[in-house]
């Protein structure tokens, strides 16, 4: 039957992080040195993502060599020439005439405004590359306030004084041989809710406690109205953004990961609400290194579950930082 599984169920992946924490950006690189099937589906409104187009099931590349969650915004998205680099230098990467074009995707998230003003950049996405060759398979990578979920934070719909601090989860489940992780980094406008449905993260009220995200919602709709300044501004900087990928061991092509990807959103929506607006830019990652036959559909299930208690763990593990609360705070204050 259905067991916990962890990356050491997945020993085709390498993972490993990178993170200024005075900065409150980072980075988590996810690798393949054999090269894997992987789909993604992008479901926000305003994503910062990197060679997308190019896990399309129409498209010709079949292999991808590594995923890259980052913070930082659009700039974060230079960490990926960083986690190239690195994968060209180990030798790995698409064969042209003699040289090694590492296929590298990804997705950032926006943490500008947590910490100083900083973002990742290519040495940061080496050094996550280089980390993710240091660790070993069965070393438990951290979460919490690491890597893509250094700056992470929920419940923004009110503006980021209310909003708490989340981070980077991981969370799997493995059937038979079959073996799926789940790596979250959750910065989400909304709410986060826990396996019993109760409000574990998001906007706060003045008492400090969290609000229910509809009652939340509707303020920040009445701040709009007013143009009071506190909503969301349309068009500007997406300032959130949970971004995701699922990991298995399932041999699946192109298309089926890319349904798979699509299916894991079910588990955003479970957890987080509201969630794919506007001012996110939620995606998530299918990363299959093919070693085990299986049901699409069981892949498919599996990796909501698992996306679902990562989402839990993203916040749960998450410290309070940069004046801002973790969840882990409130229950001690209660």
């Amino acid at each position: 039957m259905f067991r916990t599984a962890s990356l050491a169920d997945l020993p085709a992946f390498r993972c490993g992080h990178a993170q200024d924490p005075r900065a409150a950006t980072g980075c988590t690189v996810v690798v393949a040195p054999e090269g894997a099937v992987c789909g993604v589906d992008v479901r926000g409104g305003g994503p910062a993502t990197r060679e997308t187009d190019l896990l399309r099931p129409e498209n010709m590349i079949e292999a991808v060599h590594a995923v890259v969650l980052a913070g930082g915004s659009a700039f974060g998205l230079a960490a990926s020439a960083g986690v190239m680099d690195e994968l060209a230098a180990r030798g790995i990467g698409f064969p042209v005439e003699g040289a090694r074009v590492p296929i590298v995707v990804g997705a950032c998230l926006f943490d500008l405004l947590v910490g100083e003003n900083a973002h990742p950049d290519a040495a940061m996405g080496a050094e996550a590359c280089a980390a993710a060759f240091a660790r070993t398979p069965e070393e438990p990578l951290a979460e919490g306030n690491v890597g893509a979920g250094c700056g992470a934070t929920v419940g923004k719909l009110l503006g980021g004084g209310r909003a708490m601090k989340a981070g980077l989860g991981i969370c799997g489940l493995a059937l038979g041989e079959l073996a799926v992780v789940a790596v979250v980094a959750v910065n989400a406008l909304g709410n986060v809710r826990d396996e019993d449905g109760a409000w574990i993260a998001g906007c706060r009220d003045d008492e400090g406690h969290v609000m229910d995200p509809l009652a939340a919602f509707g303020a920040m709709a009445a701040a709009a109205a007013a143009g009071d300044g506190t909503a969301p501004a349309a068009g500007g900087p997406c300032a959130n953004t949970t971004i995701g990928v699922v990991l298995t061991n399932a041999r699946l092509t192109k298309a089926q990961a890319t349904k798979t990807a699509s299916t894991v959103h079910d588990a955003y929506a479970r957890a987080i609400k509201p969630v794919h607006t506007l001012n996110d830019g939620d995606t998530v990652f299918a990363f299959a290194s093919g070693e085990v036959e299986a049901l699409p559909d069981a892949v498919s299930v599996l990796a909501c579950e698992a996306m679902q208690g990562a989402i839990v763990r993203a916040v749960r593990q998450a410290e309070g930082a940069c004046g801002l609360p973790a969840a882990r705070d409130l229950v001690a204050g209660r």
